[in-house]
């Protein structure tokens, strides 16, 4: 019987039991990994139900009402961002589409110019969800994406028809301090985005955030509160709305909309 409180057998026993626990991670891994991802999309789609007030923050609402309700409401399709024209129907899977992973993808991305936002790669086709109301268009949901103060925020933020007034943000993914930055997660900041315009009347991206309080939509359309205590993330939600609402972003593809060219 094998001495057990040798060194040998200290240094073998801690190795078969890395071993063991290493194969037991790699096979939950590869198990899980269709139900993690099943899971992050969900996750997603609720936030664009979010972002387009079909759903509300505090609603109990079980996985298969979400997708019944996406399915009936939501229309995916996918945008060309250096024309702003809707890519054919099949030519990709709009629902399983990863934006963020294609725009880390070479082949289905390009290198971003220069941008406050810190944007390092924007993907050749952009999400867009249509929220319908039977046949008829009455906004639209994009994804934004943009350098807080501890790391990247990502997010949806939801358009009018008029493709111009703001009618919900989300924030789904983020690392920002809690009670500071964090707060750019909570629904009543988010509210105050409501009603708030895009564009100017030249069409250049106009909306951001603001030190201090900003007044009403109908006597202050372009300001939304800044986040108390919280500048540095105040500023990167600002650039990163100035980017993914400019030309390398989805203004194309909202001059479009707005015209009803996307339909």
């Amino acid at each position: 019987m094998p001495r057990t409180d040798s060194t040998r057998y200290t240094i073998l026993f801690a190795a078969a039991v890395c071993v063991v626990c290493a194969l037991l991670v790699a096979v939950s891994a590869v198990a899980l990994r269709e139900r993690q991802q099943i899971n992050a999309r969900l996750y997603q789609q609720k936030n664009v139900l979010l972002a387009a007030g079909l759903v509300g923050p505090d609603d109990a609402v079980s996985d298969e009402a979400l997708l019944r309700i996406f399915d009936d409401r939501i229309k995916v399709r996918l945008v060309d961002l250096a024309t702003g024209d809707l890519l054919p129907q099949g030519k990709i899977d709009e629902k399983t589409y990863d934006q963020r992973r294609a725009r880390n993808d070479p082949q289905m991305s390009r290198v971003a110019p220069p941008n406050a936002a810190q944007v390092p790669r924007v993907p050749t086709y952009g999400s867009a969800y249509f929220v319908m109301n039977r046949e008829r268009i009455e906004q639209v949901v994009i994804p934004i994406e943009g350098v807080g103060m501890w790391g990247t925020l990502f997010g949806f933020i939801a358009i009018d028809r008029d493709g111009n007034t703001v009618r919900g943000l989300t924030y789904y993914d983020q690392k920002e301090t809690p009670g500071l930055g964090g707060e750019a997660g909570n629904p009543k900041w988010q509210a105050h985005w409501r009603g708030r315009k895009v564009y100017d009347e030249s069409w250049e991206p106009r909306i951001t955030v603001i030190k201090g309080s900003a007044g009403p939509p109908e006597r202050d359309p372009f300001h939304v509160d800044g986040l108390s205590g919280a500048t540095i993330t105040s500023n990167g939600i600002a650039r990163m709305m100035a980017f993914w609402l400019g030309d390398d972003g989805y203004r194309p593809f909202l001059r479009k909309f707005r015209q009803g060219a996307t339909q």
